[in-house]
């Protein structure tokens, strides 16, 4: 009988064809096509006087010069502001090639198409662009301040301002017992996977059509901004994504620069073109995030109970606003983590720079509101003396579902479906030994050591809709294909989806074959993005493989000649329960499901008009019964389900030197039922190693004229397997309510709390009080400097 899938911890299937070298990226198609490279602005922010191409296209091998004159039609209009929100005062997005004004280092200016990728870089060198340079804004004090303006249109700035309130929190503040203010910050940092962007655009001039491969989170989305950019039918150009090198949420923005003037240019030249992003292009002219400004206010009684809590926050999305502003949306409706806050308000004022665009990285604003909430519980337990976990959980919310109050990035109220807090936490501290860290503290200390113990808590809004949907078809040889319109970068799609239809369709995992991100297979999809993969594509393909289910039993049934409902599907053969000898092959199903009048082979033979008699009176095709063994079904939420982690870390800092470092890294987490839990465990792996990065060494480095001082992997730091910690997990399966299978999403809560939980092991070793991350030896051994150098503050 088939092993149920679901649940089992099988090795990932698209792995041995990756590490062998057999994948295929965006480099590694179309070789030998003409290629694409870009000019790009020295300086954060200038008018731009002239273009001088001249002698450029005399370069042999040149092709074509493009700059925004250039670009035809709704192509040279801006790129679209793919997310609205009532917030956003003043929108503003880019060109494909800039046209007056350049408001970042790295914004794309001109185009050079040549038959290779080198002759293209040299002759852009030959462009000269002369540029009057303005006074650029670099940082939120500089945006806030707004002496200069990034945007003419925009003299203060302000992109967009929200406020959401819950209860009256002032009220709730001023009669508390005890009010605290913080000033927090985090600092910006980017996702930085191992492939840039990349697109190839193949232009059919003889039916006008156009092909192209991009590695995109979003393949449905840029196929319909590209048919608009360019006037084109949406049947007239399909989208594909390869084998994609990791994304993090950098590749859901679409579309890019690129993507519009490579595909003008081929459809122009009825060719092919391709570009492939260099290490600094992708620094410098893709998507950074994080950057935020916060203030906190909190009033709490006697217990730590939260009475209102009031947080303003100031948000950099740099230059433009292609995204909208999700990221600050997801920061402002996470602060309330698993907490019961009866009174809430939160203000947030997104802010242009001179700087590179903002767009999700994993966790997109989550880790900025959990950074708040736990740094202010923290302070809370500081205040009163208590256990930090004790103030948490007094804290809990313990009954489900419960509402926040707050409206979420899709649209609809935040309502915590499911989860058990207090158990997670029970969970935490046993496998941290939260208990023994006091003698284990006493100890280092003996030993000339500081060493100091966090804990974060979070929740994260995950599987937001508004749909994805899957279609599934099983041939004649019994291979089961699913498709589904997302794409994938690593997130196990292939084995998890595979798991889940082998399960509902009673066929072993070996004959389902899944294919993602291609809109000729499936032209309806939102794309990868906020842990939704398996919970928004995850049930799709359940409900669809249901549906192949039930059509496959009718079918069977009518030639066994027996009630469906007396059948099943076990090891890809459809037999009376209780009588296996009364079966056929699922193969057999398929080959029936689809009448012909011509035998192409011996097994299409069973489905010709003289196989068997047919039914007096009935249609070869029963009505309502599509010819083949396939279907599809969608599957769209009522709201976004709530996952909900913990996370503890231990670490030491050098008492001469203020090296950090991880001691131990210990995760709790809920996601619902784990269809492969493996796959999790990698997921949380690998979103830990992020988390430790953006606390102790990613940081994008920017000077006060707007240049990224960083943009290389010399400068800009990430951790090494060598401090990445050992990570050790347990797991807690509370199933949400919202969908059939009762998931939740995995991908982006190693992340979350990273920022947090570090800071405030690092506070707790130090004694010093940490507000401001990522944080580096050389800032830690200055707070030390600073804190022994400051007053004793006066008694309260």
């Amino acid at each position: 009988m088939t092993t149920r899938m679901f649940g089992q911890s099988i090795t990932r299937r698209e792995d041995p064809r990756l590490v062998t070298g057999a994948g295929a990226y965006l480099d590694d198609l179309a070789p030998g096509v003409l290629a694409a490279a870009f000019v790009r602005s020295p300086h954060a922010h200038a008018r731009i006087r002239d273009i001088d191409v001249a002698g450029t296209l005399e370069v042999p091998g040149v092709v074509a010069v493009w700059t925004h004159e250039d670009l035809p039609g709704a192509a040279a209009e801006r790129l679209p502001m793919l997310l609205p929100h009532p917030s956003i005062s003043s929108p503003h997005t880019g060109f494909a090639l800039a046209r007056d004004h350049v408001n970042h280092v790295g914004e794309p200016v001109a185009m050079v198409v040549a038959e290779n990728r080198y002759i293209a870089e040299d002759a852009c060198g030959r462009i000269e662009v002369d540029y009057e340079l303005l006074p650029p804004v670099v940082g939120l004090p500089a945006a806030r301040e707004a002496a200069r303006a990034v945007h003419d249109e925009t003299p203060d700035n302000v992109a967009a301002h929200h406020v959401q309130t819950v209860g009256d929190a002032a009220a709730a503040i001023d009669s508390a017992p005890y009010v605290l203010d913080l000033e927090l910050e985090i600092e910006r940092s980017a996702c930085i996977p191992m492939e840039g962007k990349g697109v190839i655009a193949r232009w059919n001039s003889e039916d006008r059509t156009m092909v192209v491969h991009s590695s995109t989170q979003t393949s449905t989305g840029l196929r319909a901004a590209l048919a608009a950019k360019l006037g084109l039918a949406l049947t007239d150009i399909e989208v594909i994504t390869p084998d994609v090198g990791g994304a993090f949420g950098v590749k859901i923005n679409h579309p890019w620069p690129e993507e519009v003037a490579v595909a003008c240019a081929a459809r122009a030249l009825s060719t092919t073109v391709k570009w492939t992003e260099d290490r600094r292009e992708h620094f410098i002219s893709s998507a950074h995030e994080r950057g935020q400004l916060q203030r906190v206010r909190v009033g709490f009684d006697d217990s730590g109970r939260i009475r209102g809590l009031d947080v303003q926050f100031w948000h950099d999305n740099g230059a433009y606003l292609p995204y909208g502003v999700i990221c600050p949306l997801n920061t402002s409706t996470h602060v309330l983590g698993p907490y019961l806050v009866p009174d809430y308000r939160v203000e947030f004022w997104s802010m242009y720079t001179n700087t590179v665009i903002v767009t999700p990285y994993r966790g997109a604003g989550r880790p900025q509101g959990v950074y708040i909430m736990e740094r202010t519980m923290d302070a809370i337990a500081e205040r009163l003396g208590m256990d930090r976990t004790e103030v948490r959980m007094n804290n809990f919310v313990r009954e489900f579902p419960h509402p926040l109050g707050v409206i979420m990035q899709d649209g609809a109220e935040g309502v915590l479906d499911s989860g058990d807090y207090v158990a997670s936490m029970d969970k935490l501290r046993a496998l941290v030994g939260w208990e023994d860290f006091v003698e284990f503290r006493e100890q280092a200390r003996a030993e000339g050591r500081r060493v100091g113990i966090g804990v974060a808590c979070y929740v994260e809004s995950t599987g937001a809709g508004p749909y994805e949907g899957g279609h599934i078809e099983v041939e004649t040889s019994g291979r089961v294909n699913v498709f589904t319109g997302l794409t994938t970068q690593g997130q196990a799609h292939a084995t998890v989806f595979a798991q889940i239809v082998a399960d509902e369709l009673g066929v072993p995992i070996d004959q389902v074959h899944v294919t993602t991100g291609d809109t000729r297979k499936m032209a309806y999809s939102v794309g990868t993005w906020g842990s939704r993969g398996a919970v928004m594509s995850g049930n799709a393909v359940h409900l669809a493989a249901r549906k192949v289910k039930e059509k496959a039993l009718a079918i069977a049934g009518d030639n066994l000649e027996v009630d469906p409902g007396d059948l099943e599907i076990v090891d890809g053969t459809v037999r009376v329960k209780g009588d296996p000898s009364a079966s056929m092959p699922l193969s057999a199903v398929s080959v029936l499901s689809n009448p012909l009048r011509y035998a192409f082979d011996e097994s299409a033979k069973a489905a010709t008009q003289f196989a068997r008699p047919p039914a007096p009176g009935a249609p070869p095709v029963t009505p309502g019964r599509a010819p083949g063994l396939e279907d599809q079904d969608f599957f769209s939420p009522v709201r976004s389900t709530f996952a909900s982690g913990m996370h503890a870390a231990i670490v030491e800092t050098d008492p001469d030197t203020a090296d950090i470092r991880i001691l131990r890294y210990c995760v709790v987490h809920d996601c619902g039922p784990m269809i492969n839990p493996l796959v999790v465990e990698g997921q949380v792996h690998g979103g830990v190693a992020q988390g430790v990065g953006g606390a102790l060494y990613e940081r994008m480095a920017y000077d006060d004229m707007g240049q990224l001082l960083n943009a290389s992997f010399m400068d800009f730091l990430m951790p090494f397997a060598s401090e990445v910690p050992h990570i050790e997990t347990d797991h807690l399966e509370t199933p949400s309510p919202l969908n059939p299978l009762g998931i939740k999403g995995a991908g982006e809560a190693g992340t979350i709390p990273g920022t947090a939980v570090i800071a405030a092991a690092i506070e707790d070793a130090e004694g010093i009080p940490i507000r401001r991350m990522p944080i580096s030896p050389s800032e830690l051994w200055q707070l030390r400097r600073e804190t022994a150098d400051a007053p004793a503050p006066a008694a309260r």
